[in-house]
């Protein structure tokens, strides 16, 4: 049942809706805040070097606050904002996509949880079925004189 439920796409929208009005009210209060998020979704540009970003995990906490809150905002389904990564500060716009942030934090205590799973289904790809071929192999069959058994009489 929660399976079900979590993994719905109008569930899904519900918690997108709350986190982006939840990252509203956060920006209006102009209170700095945390998110816990899948970093595999995350784009940066311009990308990154391997040795800095060799270091996220795969739930990774990004803290907004200072520049990085200054710049952030909310655009289309995703928070963007720049920040600055590794001993160097090499400076990178973050697009995080709303769904992916699994916790927002303040205060080290988790204002919003995120159990959604849910996953746009890629376009099915729609395969035709080949009638002449079942026409074939039926035609096929019936001229070898050995499936002759396997008719009704």
């Amino acid at each position: 049942m929660l399976d079900n439920l979590i993994e719905d796409r109008d569930f899904a929208k519900i918690m997108q809706k709350n986190i982006e009005s939840l990252i509203i009210l956060l920006f209006e209060k102009d209170q700095n805040f945390g998110i816990l998020c899948k970093i595999e979704q995350i784009t940066f540009e311009p990308e990154l070097p391997s040795e800095i970003s060799a270091e996220f995990r795969p739930m990774t906490l990004f803290f907004l606050a200072g520049y990085t809150f200054d710049t952030a905002s909310i655009v289309g389904d995703k928070l963007v904002f720049e920040a600055g990564f590794g001993s160097d500060n090499f400076g990178s716009i973050v697009s995080v996509p709303l769904l992916s942030i699994m916790q927002i934090i303040v205060d080290e205590t988790p204002l919003l949880i995120n159990l959604s799973s849910y996953k746009k289904q890629s376009e099915k790809v729609v395969k035709k079925v080949d009638d002449g071929g079942v026409e074939n192999s039926m035609a096929s069959f019936l001229s070898n004189p050995e499936n002759s058994k396997f008719f009704k009489k």
